[in-house]
Order: C-alpha cells, then structure tokens, then sequence
C-alpha cells in the first residue's frame, strides 16, 4: 500500500448515471474518474466485477465465476464508437426507472443488442486482439463459456444435477457440447471480450489523471459455479458432488442461530499440494483488473466456520484452521508487494490479527461502528487508528451516514459521538462530521461511499444483509456529480493532507 496519505470515493460500475438502465463503462465511467481527479481522490473503490444473476439478489458478491466479468456493465454507447453497434441499433431504448437499476429489463435489453453485435462479429471472429485475448485467459474462459450454456441447455439447473458425464467432466462428452454449443459458447466469449477491452480503456483513461482503481474478491465461491464444476477436488464434495461441509459463521450478539452461506469450503489440502495454483490464478486475474485488492472475509485464511451441509442453521459448525501463514509465505514469494486490503470486520480473533500484522496487510476501520459505549478503547474510534489502515465512514453492507443517524443511531451513540466531536450533531452536519473525521484519520487510505459526499439518506443504500430483495439497486443521477461538490471534498481532502501537492 502507498504510504503517501491519499482518500478515494466507494462507487460500483452499477450505480453510475446511464440512458440503458445500469452503469457501465463509458462516458459517465470516465466522467466520474475526472470527477475524482477534480475532487482530489486518487482511489476509486468498486465491488466485485463478476457476473450476477437476478435468481440470486444480483450480488456481485454471489457468482458463476470467481473469473469471468459481467456484461451487464458493457457500455453500449462504446460499443457504437468501437463499431460494434451502429448508432439506429440504440434508437429504441426502453423506459428505465430513475435511481434504480431494474435487472431482468437491463439483461434483456442488453442481451438483445449484444446478440445483434455478435452476429456481425463473426465474420470477424478471428481478428487478432479477440484471439489474444482467448489465448490469454483460456484458463478459465472456456470452460466458463461453456458452464454458462450448459447451464441454458438444462435450463438452469444447477451442474452437479446435470448428466453423468457432463457432471463429471468426461472429455468426450465436453468435446460433443462444444461443437453442438458452439454458438452460444462463442457468444459468451464475444462477452467477455467486450467487457475485457473496455475496462482495460477505462483503466488507461483512469491512470492517466492518477485515479487507482480498488477492487473486491469474495473468499468463497458459489457451488453451483464454473469453478467448482471445473475444479471439483479442491471443494468438500461428496460422490455426488454435493458438498459435504459449507461455510459460515457461528452465533453471535446479532444472530442466536450465526449465518449459513452454503458456499462449499475449500480443500486446503489438496490446494496447498498444488502450490495453490487455482488462488493464485484467482488473485493474478484481479491484479489484472485491479491495482488494489480487498479480500472479503479475510478471516478465513486464519479459521473459518464450518457447517455439515445437512444443518439447518449454522449452530452446529465448528472453527477450522485455515491456510494461515503457509499460504501467504507463497503468496508473497509469487507477488512480493502483496498489494491485498484485508476485511476484517466482524469477529477477529488474535490469530487473524497475528497473520495480518506479519505480512503487514491493512484492515478496515468503519466510523458507523465507533460510537459505542467503549469509546476510549474502541478500535474504530478515530485516535485508535494505525496508518497501515484503510478508514471508511461506512462499507456497502452499512446504512448511509444519514440513513445510520436518522433510523438506526442509539441516542447514547449519539451523545458519546457529541462528547467526542466537541460539537451538537444533528441531521444538517452529521455527514460532513463524519467525512471530516474519516479524512483527518491518521489511516494512509480514507474511503468514502458516494452516497455520503452527496449526503443521502437510507434511499441510498446499497445492501442490507439478510435481506432478499431491493438490494445493489441504487443508481446516481448525472447532476449529482458537480463541480461544487467536486469542490468541496477537494477543500476538505487538501485541509487533512490527502491531496498531493
């Protein structure tokens, strides 16, 4: 991490301004890196680009793939200027809703034009920069493209309920789907290609005005995923390739019965037997795509809550050790900059702390947590901070500021947080306090969600956990990213050192 003191702004490629419904990456992709150059970020946090689905709450954090991108964010207007698309294919674009993302009419007007773009694109199929690029990432395109219509062949029933020899991966029967799939298995190449170029432009265009992009990895993967199909060994599988142990996290203050994710747990056996080569591969895709990477559920490198798939709720689990040191002694033999921010949010144990602190990897301290009733010891609480840390008013999974301080703050929060700022905290400067303590933090890296630069209330927020419905919907307008607000956070990111001179 740079030890150069510097902030950023936490916005997914979803929630930026669109004509088509969903952010993506064009015009307003780069017109809100220009916005962060104006504003003195040098940091733009997103969530994870992997492809979502609408059957499960369109979580970029619950995936096919731990690899491929989502075409959902391809920018259609890009596609016009990269010549993909002709200008009369976008006269017709459907009425979306304004501030929120409505997926199945997204996909579907998306998929309709990507089709029509793909079938002009294979009588140029084999231009040089699509075959570099299938040359390049075959590792996992392939069989992820052909994952994706296996999966429409069977109408989306999930891999492991598929025929014997498509479940098990006999290579005549792969050989066979591939040629009579061909089609849709070149479509979902075309895809991914087009996501590929564009984000490898809006890169260029971010590094150029000096914007870093940030990026997010979930520490488990989705059973019913490209990667566990094509990798069934290093996941707790039974004969029938269901697993046999899923993961988790046990009981707690919040929850008398913890949390059963049902992602499989990983074989770290048979992973460490192979030098870890699948994790690496995983974390060399994202170092591709990010210059800095966020480990979600960091904690699980050191134990991790493990539950007999058979259980209903998450009580009968037990902690496992993870790869702990081994792991990351590799790591930093294969990446010796370990450019990696840990999430360790929730129950850290000091083995967690341990492993962190020995490969000098930063930890998240989020303000909305600071105000209970052990203020002078509590670590989020800003003189607790270290500077190998990352400080954020709140993460996606948190209320907006506003939202916290309106609906959700205890008023003995709200008094302690008064007795700490010096100041009488109401809803007309609640959020500048916060920014302001986020950005004079001794943390190296402050991160502010968008929705608290511009002040928003519980409308704005992107996910609540456990909640099935409504979430990673929120969507900026155009003229919310002004000059004056632009101006604003620049005043405030010079006044605490952030802005390089």
């Amino acid at each position: 991490m740079s030890r150069r003191r510097e902030s950023g702004i936490l916005l997914h490629i979803t929630s930026l301004p669109s004509d088509h419904g969903i952010g993506a990456l064009g015009f307003h992709a780069r017109r809100f890196a220009d916005f962060l150059a104006a504003a003195g970020q040098r940091i733009w946090q997103v969530l994870p680009l992997n492809p979502t689905d609408t059957a499960l709450g369109n979580s970029p954090y619950s995936s096919s793939s731990a690899f491929a991108c989502n075409p959902l964010l391809v920018s259609l207007e890009r596609m016009v200027q990269e010549g993909s698309l002709s200008p009369e294919d976008l006269g017709d674009v459907p009425r979306f809703p304004a501030g929120r993302v409505d997926y199945p009419a997204v996909t579907a007007h998306k998929n309709a034009l990507f089709r029509k773009a793909f079938a002009r694109f294979q009588e140029r199929e084999r231009e040089e920069a699509f075959q570099t690029f299938r040359r390049d990432h075959a590792d996992w395109l392939e069989d992820y493209a052909l994952f994706v219509a296996l999966k429409e062949r069977f109408q989306g029933e999930p891999w492991n309920r598929w025929p014997r020899e498509l479940r098990d991966r006999d290579p005549d029967a792969l050989a066979a789907a591939r040629e009579s799939l061909a089609q849709r298995v070149g479509f979902e190449r075309f895809v991914q290609y087009l996501f590929h170029r564009q984000w490898a432009s809006l890169r260029e265009h971010c590094a150029g005005l000096g914007v870093r992009i940030f990026g997010d990895l979930s520490f488990y993967v989705n059973h019913d995923s490209a990667d566990v199909w094509t990798h069934p060994e290093l996941f707790h599988l039974d004969g029938d390739r269901n697993p046999v142990t899923v993961a988790g996290v046990p009981p707690d203050y919040f929850s008398r019965t913890g949390q059963l994710w049902g992602n499989p747990v990983y074989r770290w056996d048979r992973l460490q037997e192979s030098g870890y080569a699948w994790w690496f591969r995983r974390l060399q895709r994202n170092l591709q795509l990010f210059d800095l990477v966020r480990i979600d559920h960091f904690r699980g490198f050191a134990a991790y809550w493990e539950v007999p798939a058979k259980e209903k709720t998450a009580i009968g689990g037990a902690w496992v050790p993870g790869p702990g040191e081994k792991f990351f002694h590799a790591l930093k033999d294969r990446f010796p900059s370990l450019p990696i921010v840990a999430e360790d949010l929730g129950l850290i144990t000091p083995d967690v702390r341990e492993l962190m602190n020995r490969f000098g990897l930063p930890g998240m301290k989020v303000l909305l947590f600071a105000f209970g009733d052990n203020l002078a010891t509590n670590p989020y609480v800003p003189h607790n901070h270290v500077k190998n840390c990352l400080v954020y008013t709140g993460t996606h999974d948190n209320n907006t500021v506003r939202g916290w301080f309106e609906t959700e703050m205890e008023a003995g929060d709200r008094s302690r947080m008064e007795r700490y700022l010096g100041r009488t905290i109401g809803g007309e400067n609640v959020v500048r306090e916060m920014l302001r303590a986020a950005l004079m933090s001794v943390a190296r890296i402050a991160v502010l969600p968008m929705q608290d630069v511009l002040g928003l209330g519980r409308e704005a927020r992107m996910n609540t956990p456990a909640v099935a419905r409504g979430n990673w919907e929120w969507q900026l307008t155009a003229p919310q990213l002004s000059s004056a607000v632009a101006d604003e956070l620049r005043g405030m990111t010079e006044t605490y050192g952030r802005v390089p001179r």
